[in-house]
C-alpha cells in the first residue's frame, strides 16, 4: 500500500513538473509574441453595407507601399501616431485608431467617410465614374475602385472656385445634399444637381423629362413641399412627360411648363 502511494506521488510530481515546464514555455512564447507584431487585424466600418477600402489597401497605407514592413517588428520600434498619420493622409480614411492587444496583434480600426454626392468636373461629364465624392462634412474625397456609392451626380461651374463645402458659405448647399440623402423619396428620385456660378441649383429626376429649377439652396422645406405636391398630385394626373421644366424657386409660386 505504501509502495503504491509513493508511486502515485512520483507520478503526480512528474505530471506537475511537465505541466509547469509546458506553462513556462507557453508563457515565454506569449511574452515573446507580445513584444513583436504577430499580425495586423483590420476593422473597417461599412457604407450602405459596402467598403471603399480593402485590407490590402490598408496594409499598403500602413507599410508605406511595402517599404516599411510591420509584421514581426518589435513594438518598441512601432510608432502608433506615425501609422495613424499615414492612414489619415488618404482621403478614404475619415478617422482611425491603431493599437495593440495582449497577444501581440496590431489592431487597426478605420471609419470611412460617408458620401452625399459625387462631383464630376465639367471636362469629365462624359465619364461619370470620374470625380470625387462629397462627404457629410462637406469635404471632397476620392472615388474607390472597390465600391461605387449610389448618390446623385454633382456638376456645374460653381465648383471651379469651391473645392470644399465645409465652410460657412456652402452650408446651405451641403444642407440641400443632406436633405436629399436623408429622405428616401428624394434620394431615389434626384439623380443629378448642377450648380451655376451664382450658386443656383438645377436638378434632374429619375422619372420624367423635366428639369427642376430650384434656385439658391434656401427655404428647403417650402421648396420641397411644393415639389412633393408636383410629384404626388400634378404629374400622376397630367403625365410624367407633360412638362419640360418645374420651377419652385420663388416663394408662393409654382411654375410647370
Amino acid at each position: 500500500m505504501l509502495t503504491t502511494f509513493k508511486s502515485s506521488k512520483k507520478w503526480l510530481l512528474a505530471v506537475g513538473g511537465f505541466l509547469a515546464l509546458f506553462g513556462l514555455i507557453a508563457f515565454t512564447e506569449i511574452r515573446h509574441g507580445q513584444k513583436h507584431v504577430r499580425t495586423v487585424v483590420v476593422q473597417l466600418d461599412q457604407v450602405d453595407g459596402h467598403k471603399f477600402l480593402t485590407r490590402r489597401d490598408v496594409m499598403g497605407y500602413l507599410t508605406n507601399g511595402g517599404n516599411d514592413p510591420i509584421i514581426g517588428k518589435d513594438y518598441k520600434e512601432v510608432d502608433f501616431r506615425q501609422l495613424e498619420k499615414r492612414l489619415r493622409q488618404h482621403g478614404l480614411v475619415k478617422n482611425c485608431q491603431v493599437s495593440r492587444d495582449l497577444t501581440g496583434d496590431l489592431l487597426v480600426v478605420i471609419e470611412q467617410p460617408r458620401p452625399l454626392a459625387r462631383l464630376v468636373a465639367s471636362s469629365d461629364e462624359s465619364r461619370p465614374v470620374s470625380g470625387q465624392y462629397v462627404s457629410e462634412e462637406g469635404r471632397f474625397f476620392p472615388v474607390s475602385m472597390n465600391y461605387s456609392a449610389r448618390v446623385p451626380i454633382l456638376t456645374g461651374n460653381y465648383f471651379s472656385q469651391n473645392r470644399s463645402l465645409a465652410n460657412e458659405r456652402n452650408q446651405p448647399l451641403l444642407a440641400l445634399l443632406k436633405q436629399i440623402h436623408d429622405d428616401p423619396f428624394w434620394r431615389a428620385q434626384i439623380v443629378e444637381l448642377s450648380v451655376d456660378e451664382k450658386g443656383e441649383v438645377t436638378m434632374w429626376p429619375q422619372m420624367g423629362n423635366h428639369r427642376i429649377e430650384f434656385g439658391p439652396p434656401t427655404d428647403l422645406s417650402a421648396k420641397f413641399k411644393k415639389l412633393k405636391l408636383v410629384y404626388t398630385d400634378v404629374l400622376p394626373a397630367k403625365g410624367w412627360d407633360r412638362y419640360s421644366r418645374i420651377n419652385v424657386q420663388y416663394r408662393n409660386q409654382l411654375v410647370c411648363e
